[in-house]
Protein backbone atom coordinates (compact mmCIF):
# COMPACT_ATOMS: atom_id res chain seq x y z
CA UNK A 1 0.00 0.00 0.00
CA UNK A 2 0.91 3.86 -0.61
CA UNK A 3 2.03 5.57 3.12
CA UNK A 4 1.70 8.68 4.01
CA UNK A 5 5.16 10.36 3.60
CA UNK A 6 5.22 13.46 5.86
CA UNK A 7 9.18 14.31 6.87
CA UNK A 8 9.48 14.45 10.83
CA UNK A 9 10.15 18.38 10.88
CA UNK A 10 6.50 18.84 8.67
CA UNK A 11 4.09 16.98 10.72
CA UNK A 12 2.73 20.03 12.60
CA UNK A 13 -0.54 18.58 13.02
CA UNK A 14 0.58 16.25 16.18
CA UNK A 15 1.16 18.85 18.53
CA UNK A 16 -2.33 19.97 18.04
CA UNK A 17 -5.24 19.05 19.70
CA UNK A 18 -7.12 16.28 17.93
CA UNK A 19 -10.59 16.38 17.45
CA UNK A 20 -10.52 13.21 15.76
CA UNK A 21 -7.93 10.32 16.23
CA UNK A 22 -7.72 7.73 13.11
CA UNK A 23 -5.87 4.60 13.76
CA UNK A 24 -5.38 1.70 10.72
CA UNK A 25 -8.77 2.17 9.77
CA UNK A 26 -10.61 0.12 6.87
CA UNK A 27 -13.90 0.08 6.03
CA UNK A 28 -16.17 -2.95 3.84
CA UNK A 29 -18.93 -2.93 2.14
CA UNK A 30 -19.65 -6.82 2.36
CA UNK A 31 -16.36 -8.00 0.49
CA UNK A 32 -15.21 -4.84 -0.95
CA UNK A 33 -13.03 -3.21 0.87
CA UNK A 34 -13.32 1.10 0.58
CA UNK A 35 -10.70 2.19 2.75
CA UNK A 36 -7.25 0.65 3.77
CA UNK A 37 -5.27 1.29 6.77
CA UNK A 38 -6.59 4.84 7.15
CA UNK A 39 -3.79 6.90 10.22
CA UNK A 40 -4.16 10.65 10.56
CA UNK A 41 -5.58 13.11 13.13
CA UNK A 42 -8.63 15.68 12.32
CA UNK A 43 -7.24 18.81 14.31
CA UNK A 44 -10.07 20.74 16.60
CA UNK A 45 -11.48 24.21 15.41
CA UNK A 46 -9.59 23.79 11.76
CA UNK A 47 -10.94 23.48 8.27
CA UNK A 48 -9.39 19.75 6.75
CA UNK A 49 -10.07 18.79 3.09
CA UNK A 50 -10.62 15.88 1.81
CA UNK A 51 -9.82 15.48 -1.91
CA UNK A 52 -9.09 12.48 -4.30
CA UNK A 53 -10.53 10.99 -7.76
CA UNK A 54 -14.19 9.56 -7.38
CA UNK A 55 -14.53 6.29 -5.77
CA UNK A 56 -11.31 6.59 -3.92
CA UNK A 57 -13.56 6.60 -0.49
CA UNK A 58 -13.85 10.32 0.21
CA UNK A 59 -17.28 10.49 1.61
CA UNK A 60 -16.87 6.75 3.22
CA UNK A 61 -14.60 8.23 5.32
CA UNK A 62 -16.02 11.55 6.14
CA UNK A 63 -18.84 9.39 7.12
CA UNK A 64 -17.67 7.04 9.18
CA UNK A 65 -17.34 10.30 11.82
CA UNK A 66 -20.53 10.43 12.79
CA UNK A 67 -21.60 6.56 12.13
CA UNK A 68 -23.70 7.21 9.04
CA UNK A 69 -21.96 4.38 7.14
CA UNK A 70 -23.98 2.73 9.96
CA UNK A 71 -27.14 2.51 7.93
CA UNK A 72 -25.90 1.21 5.00
CA UNK A 73 -26.34 -3.11 4.85
CA UNK A 74 -23.30 -5.13 5.55
CA UNK A 75 -21.01 -2.15 6.05
CA UNK A 76 -18.62 -2.89 8.69
CA UNK A 77 -15.18 -1.53 10.12
CA UNK A 78 -11.81 -2.26 11.57
CA UNK A 79 -9.42 0.25 13.55
CA UNK A 80 -10.41 2.44 15.63
CA UNK A 81 -12.02 6.19 15.59
CA UNK A 82 -11.37 8.65 19.02
CA UNK A 83 -13.48 11.46 18.73
CA UNK A 84 -12.15 13.93 22.17
CA UNK A 85 -10.50 10.50 23.37
CA UNK A 86 -13.46 8.19 23.25
CA UNK A 87 -14.01 5.53 20.84
CA UNK A 88 -17.00 6.23 18.97
CA UNK A 89 -17.72 2.96 17.83
CA UNK A 90 -18.26 1.84 21.40
CA UNK A 91 -21.23 -0.05 22.26
CA UNK A 92 -21.68 2.43 25.26
CA UNK A 93 -21.89 5.84 22.51
CA UNK A 94 -25.54 6.78 22.18
CA UNK A 95 -25.26 7.18 18.28
CA UNK A 96 -28.27 9.83 18.58
CA UNK A 97 -25.90 12.44 20.61
CA UNK A 98 -23.31 11.84 18.67
CA UNK A 99 -24.84 12.65 15.77
CA UNK A 100 -26.18 16.09 17.30
CA UNK A 101 -22.26 17.01 18.45
CA UNK A 102 -21.61 16.04 14.61
CA UNK A 103 -23.73 17.49 12.30
CA UNK A 104 -23.67 17.03 8.23
CA UNK A 105 -24.24 18.90 5.36
CA UNK A 106 -25.11 16.90 2.20
CA UNK A 107 -24.05 16.86 -1.70
CA UNK A 108 -27.50 18.34 -2.74
CA UNK A 109 -29.46 20.70 -0.68
CA UNK A 110 -32.21 18.63 1.52
CA UNK A 111 -34.40 20.96 3.10
CA UNK A 112 -37.79 19.47 4.62
CA UNK A 113 -41.37 20.50 3.22
CA UNK A 114 -41.60 22.92 5.55
CA UNK A 115 -41.47 26.49 6.65
CA UNK A 116 -37.86 27.98 6.59
CA UNK A 117 -38.48 28.96 10.15
CA UNK A 118 -39.29 24.97 10.98
CA UNK A 119 -36.62 23.61 9.29
CA UNK A 120 -34.34 25.32 11.59
CA UNK A 121 -36.02 24.68 14.29
CA UNK A 122 -37.14 21.01 13.88
CA UNK A 123 -33.84 19.65 15.74
CA UNK A 124 -34.62 21.49 18.80
CA UNK A 125 -38.36 20.41 18.85
CA UNK A 126 -36.68 16.78 18.89
CA UNK A 127 -34.78 17.43 22.11
CA UNK A 128 -37.62 18.65 23.49
CA UNK A 129 -37.16 22.61 23.23
CA UNK A 130 -40.65 24.37 22.82
CA UNK A 131 -40.37 27.53 24.08
CA UNK A 132 -41.22 30.12 21.60
CA UNK A 133 -38.73 32.66 22.79
CA UNK A 134 -35.82 30.08 23.01
CA UNK A 135 -36.87 28.73 19.40
CA UNK A 136 -36.85 32.22 18.03
CA UNK A 137 -33.62 32.94 19.25
CA UNK A 138 -32.02 30.17 18.88
CA UNK A 139 -32.96 29.81 14.93
CA UNK A 140 -32.28 33.73 14.16
CA UNK A 141 -28.60 32.93 15.73
CA UNK A 142 -28.39 30.12 13.51
CA UNK A 143 -29.49 31.50 10.53
CA UNK A 144 -27.10 34.63 11.27
CA UNK A 145 -24.72 32.30 11.26
CA UNK A 146 -25.26 30.60 7.86
CA UNK A 147 -24.99 34.09 6.22
CA UNK A 148 -28.46 33.96 5.51
CA UNK A 149 -30.73 35.93 8.05
CA UNK A 150 -31.00 39.29 6.00
CA UNK A 151 -32.10 37.53 3.05
CA UNK A 152 -34.75 35.38 4.79
CA UNK A 153 -35.79 37.30 7.81
CA UNK A 154 -39.28 37.95 6.07
CA UNK A 155 -39.64 34.89 4.94
CA UNK A 156 -39.22 32.73 7.91
CA UNK A 157 -43.21 31.26 7.41
CA UNK A 158 -42.54 30.72 3.60
CA UNK A 159 -41.33 27.15 2.32
CA UNK A 160 -38.24 26.62 2.40
CA UNK A 161 -38.31 24.62 -0.87
CA UNK A 162 -39.04 27.99 -2.16
CA UNK A 163 -35.50 29.54 -1.44
CA UNK A 164 -32.79 29.43 -4.49
CA UNK A 165 -29.99 26.17 -4.44
CA UNK A 166 -27.81 28.25 -2.49
CA UNK A 167 -29.84 29.45 -0.26
CA UNK A 168 -31.15 25.65 0.58
CA UNK A 169 -27.74 24.61 1.58
CA UNK A 170 -27.03 27.74 3.71
CA UNK A 171 -30.52 26.79 5.25
CA UNK A 172 -29.11 23.35 5.50
CA UNK A 173 -26.01 24.91 7.21
CA UNK A 174 -28.19 26.64 9.77
CA UNK A 175 -30.67 23.97 10.45
CA UNK A 176 -26.86 21.67 11.57
CA UNK A 177 -25.70 24.56 13.69
CA UNK A 178 -29.23 25.32 15.59
CA UNK A 179 -28.43 21.88 17.48
CA UNK A 180 -24.84 23.19 18.99
CA UNK A 181 -22.94 20.74 17.28
CA UNK A 182 -19.04 20.28 17.98
CA UNK A 183 -18.42 19.67 14.46
CA UNK A 184 -19.46 20.09 10.55
CA UNK A 185 -18.79 17.35 7.83
CA UNK A 186 -19.40 19.09 4.45
CA UNK A 187 -19.67 15.99 1.48
CA UNK A 188 -19.32 18.28 -1.32
CA UNK A 189 -21.40 20.97 -0.29
CA UNK A 190 -20.94 23.16 -3.39
CA UNK A 191 -21.24 20.20 -6.11
CA UNK A 192 -24.33 21.30 -7.12
CA UNK A 193 -24.01 25.36 -6.90
CA UNK A 194 -23.63 27.89 -8.95
CA UNK A 195 -19.71 29.83 -8.66
CA UNK A 196 -21.88 32.69 -6.89
CA UNK A 197 -23.54 30.55 -4.05
CA UNK A 198 -20.25 28.46 -4.13
CA UNK A 199 -18.02 31.03 -3.28
CA UNK A 200 -21.25 31.94 -0.27
CA UNK A 201 -20.95 28.27 1.06
CA UNK A 202 -16.78 28.77 0.95
CA UNK A 203 -16.60 31.95 2.92
CA UNK A 204 -19.31 30.56 5.78
CA UNK A 205 -16.95 27.53 5.94
CA UNK A 206 -13.96 29.81 6.78
CA UNK A 207 -16.32 31.33 9.20
CA UNK A 208 -17.27 28.50 11.02
CA UNK A 209 -13.76 27.27 11.77
CA UNK A 210 -13.66 30.18 14.63
CA UNK A 211 -16.65 27.88 16.61
CA UNK A 212 -16.19 24.47 15.07
CA UNK A 213 -14.17 21.85 13.53
CA UNK A 214 -14.50 21.12 9.57
CA UNK A 215 -14.25 18.67 7.59
CA UNK A 216 -14.79 18.95 3.91
CA UNK A 217 -14.65 16.76 1.14
CA UNK A 218 -14.31 18.52 -2.28
CA UNK A 219 -13.39 17.20 -5.84
CA UNK A 220 -12.60 21.27 -6.92
CA UNK A 221 -8.72 21.78 -6.29
CA UNK A 222 -9.00 25.12 -5.65
CA UNK A 223 -11.74 24.90 -3.36
CA UNK A 224 -9.79 23.13 -0.95
CA UNK A 225 -6.87 25.23 -1.31
CA UNK A 226 -8.96 28.49 -0.56
CA UNK A 227 -10.57 26.87 2.39
CA UNK A 228 -8.41 23.99 4.49
CA UNK A 229 -5.58 24.48 6.49
CA UNK A 230 -4.53 20.61 5.96
CA UNK A 231 -5.42 18.45 3.49
CA UNK A 232 -5.82 14.53 2.97
CA UNK A 233 -5.05 13.20 -0.31
CA UNK A 234 -7.63 9.75 -0.69
CA UNK A 235 -5.70 7.14 -4.29
CA UNK A 236 -8.21 3.84 -3.66
CA UNK A 237 -9.40 3.71 -0.29
CA UNK A 238 -5.88 4.62 1.09
CA UNK A 239 -4.15 7.83 2.56
CA UNK A 240 -1.52 8.61 0.18
CA UNK A 241 -0.35 12.14 1.75
CA UNK A 242 -1.66 14.26 4.97
CA UNK A 243 -0.30 17.53 5.48
CA UNK A 244 -0.58 21.49 5.65
CA UNK A 245 -2.31 22.54 3.11
CA UNK A 246 0.11 25.08 1.33
CA UNK A 247 2.90 22.12 1.20
CA UNK A 248 0.36 19.59 -0.33
CA UNK A 249 -0.48 22.26 -2.86
CA UNK A 250 2.99 23.69 -3.32
CA UNK A 251 5.44 20.75 -2.51
CA UNK A 252 3.83 17.92 -1.90
CA UNK A 253 6.09 14.73 -0.25
CA UNK A 254 4.26 12.19 -2.77
CA UNK A 255 4.56 12.21 -6.49
CA UNK A 256 0.94 10.64 -6.43
CA UNK A 257 0.29 13.83 -5.00
CA UNK A 258 1.43 15.81 -7.25
CA UNK A 259 0.24 13.96 -10.21
CA UNK A 260 -3.32 14.47 -9.25
CA UNK A 261 -3.07 18.16 -7.83
CA UNK A 262 -1.56 18.95 -11.04
CA UNK A 263 -3.92 17.42 -13.25
CA UNK A 264 -2.44 14.50 -14.87
CA UNK A 265 -5.00 12.20 -13.58
CA UNK A 266 -8.12 12.25 -11.79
Amino acid sequence: MVKAQIPEKDKVVKPMEAAFRVTRLSAYYGAKEALKDVTLDIPKRSVTAIIGPSGCGKSTFIRCFNRMNDLVREFRIEGEILYNGTSIYSDRVDIIELRREIGMVFQRPNPFPKSVFENVAYGLRIQGISRKSALKETVEESLKKAALWDEVKDRLHGSALSLSGGQQQRLCIARAIAVNPKVILFDEPCSALDPIASAKIEDLITELKKDYTVVIVTHNMQQAARVSEFTGFFMLGELVEFDVTKKIFTAPSNKLTEDYITGRFG
